[in-house]
């Protein structure tokens, strides 16, 4: 049975309640967040053995953390406890045409100040056949950068599979003065599978072609990239029409060295929180692929989960096979 391990921070998403401004009232809902953890939980909650590595502060807030993954079935032993404090993020949730917006607190954070050395790399890889990361722990600092290259590399000298999340954070590479392009690059030269679209793909090469929409655009860069990097043989992407919050249209495409999967747009109406949503993507992607599935098929899921996840409040999409096998087969009237 394959074994996928997911390594990125942890953190506490913090979000005034409905569609209140920032400390409009002095209230705070709050949920376990990190866009890997996110895509370990929905994996796990799928059937799937997943193991995620991280760090936490050794309190309450850590701990939490620790026991909501349990909670959903993830492998928490590759989490280790120190440092001083817990990431957190706030998320001010749009409504019509105010745009959510998100406001950043992860500096110092246990995960960014843990020392790219602090990873056993032959016990956290121990068993796994797929390794998944995103660009999100690079874009921390250069130690927390240092570690994703190590992670990748080690899997790499074991053979061991490894998807790769873009998940650009413009804030938060621009808090230090790294070099996206090359780090980036020196990261996914490792991946197989890239979940990444056509402006992704832009960042890595250095070329401004791929600009616009289109599914021609979409598959020239996808081509790009497969002829940048050998190894890489699959990239999965999304393509997103915001007409104002609440109303999204969203499709998937999956593009792999001689083929390609494009499904329809689906519309997305009265969206509850979209936060989560390209994780989900990623997760139904991992779980077709990961269970046989054909790329086509693989697409299909992968959009039902990120759709899915447009409905549910918080990080993490939290839905069952049989949630999924409803969606994909039709029909919104009450199940009894």
């Amino acid at each position: 049975m394959s074994r996928l391990l997911a390594f990125g921070e942890i953190m506490l998403r913090l979000s005034p309640p409905g569609r209140e401004l920032l400390m409009q009232t002095p209230r705070l809902d709050v949920w376990v967040a990190g866009a890997e953890a996110n895509v370990a939980t929905q994996l796990a909650r799928l059937g799937h053995d997943v193991r995620f590595a991280s760090r936490v502060p050794d309190n309450d807030l850590g701990r939490a953390a620790i026991a909501t993954l349990r909670g959903h079935g993830v492998d928490t032993s590759g989490i280790a406890c120190g440092g001083d404090r817990m990431g957190l993020y706030f998320v001010t949730s749009g409504a019509g045409l105010r745009a959510t917006e998100v406001l950043y607190d992860r500096a110092g954070s246990a995960f960014a100040e843990a020392s790219a050395t602090d990873w056993d790399w032959d016990m956290l890889l121990a068993g796994v056949t797929r390794l998944h990361l995103s660009g999100i722990t690079p874009a921390l600092g250069p130690v927390p950068a240092q570690s994703a290259l190590a992670a990748v590399e080690a899997a790499s000298a074991r053979g061991i599979a490894i998807s790769f999340d873009g998940n650009w954070r413009g804030k938060l590479w621009a808090r230090w003065d790294g070099d996206p392009r090359a780090i980036l690059s020196g990261i996914v030269a490792h991946a197989d599978l890239m979940f990444g679209n056509h402006r992704d793909i832009a960042l890595l090469l250095g070329r401004d072609d791929f600009a616009g929409q289109g599914e021609d655009r979409r598959r020239a860069a996808s081509e790009a990239a497969f002829a940048a990097f050998p190894r890489l043989q699959t990239i999965a992407s999304t393509a997103r029409e915001v007409e104002h919050v609440d109303l999204h249209h969203l499709s998937a495409r999956i593009d792999t060295r001689d083929d390609t999967a494009q499904t329809e747009t689906v519309v997305l109406a009265g969206i509850v929180d979209r936060i989560g949503g390209g994780d989900a993507f990623a997760a139904g992607v991992l779980h077709a692929l990961e269970t046989g599935a054909g790329i086509a098929d693989a697409a299909r899921t992968g959009l039902a989960l990120a759709a899915l996840k447009h409905s549910l409040p918080g990080d993490a999409a939290l839905f069952r096979q049989a949630d999924l096998n409803a969606y994909l087969a039709g029909g919104l009237d009450v199940r009894r």
